[in-house]
């Protein structure tokens, strides 16, 4: 008889990850000179999939802090959803203006992008505050992300450390 040990998943293990995830794929979408334009394109298009997952991962807290956001709740995290917010926003500007000068994904579905400056200038400004805004918010998570790192990446990597050394 064959057993089987049901792990259970950890929220925070999971959220760490895709948050991870999430940030290294908006540093080399940053700038398209860096992977060229079809993987910026593409890979913004995953980062945005992976911050949609991000939002209905974390949908609980909004959805309570939209409730009493005018009642009872705290100033940190009135800041965190005004901010969050505004990232959120911002992105979708972001994700719209990139998707109207796309040069991958727009022709490879087969549409073309009215022409003119509006569209990338709008990316280019959009762009600009989303560096700012996900500064502001991995400043607002900071002892969380610190912790979740030392719980997840550098206690385990100090115990395979110890159990390889040789006494």
């Amino acid at each position: 008889m064959t057993t089987s040990v049901k792990r259970k998943s950890n929220p925070t293990k999971i959220n760490l990850w895709l948050d991870v995830a999430i940030f290294a794929a908006f540093l080399l979408a940053l700038d398209p000179r860096l992977t060229g334009i079809a993987i910026h394109e593409w890979l913004s298009l995953a980062a945005a999939v992976a911050v949609l997952t991000h939002l209905l991962w974390h949908w609980d807290w909004i959805i309570a802090v939209s409730r009493r956001f005018l009642g009872r709740t705290s100033g940190a995290a009135r800041l965190n959803y005004v901010v969050d917010a505004l990232f959120f926003i911002d992105l979708t500007v972001v994700m719209l203006s990139g998707l109207m000068v796309s040069q991958a994904i727009l022709p490879w579905l087969g549409l073309t992008a009215p022409a003119g400056s509006f569209w990338r200038i709008l990316h280019s400004l959009s762009a600009d505050w989303a560096v700012i805004l996900v500064a502001v918010h991995t400043a607002l998570h900071w002892k969380w992300l610190v912790n979740a790192f030392k719980r997840y990446v550098v206690r385990p990597v100090g115990a395979l450390r110890r159990q390889t050394e040789i006494p």
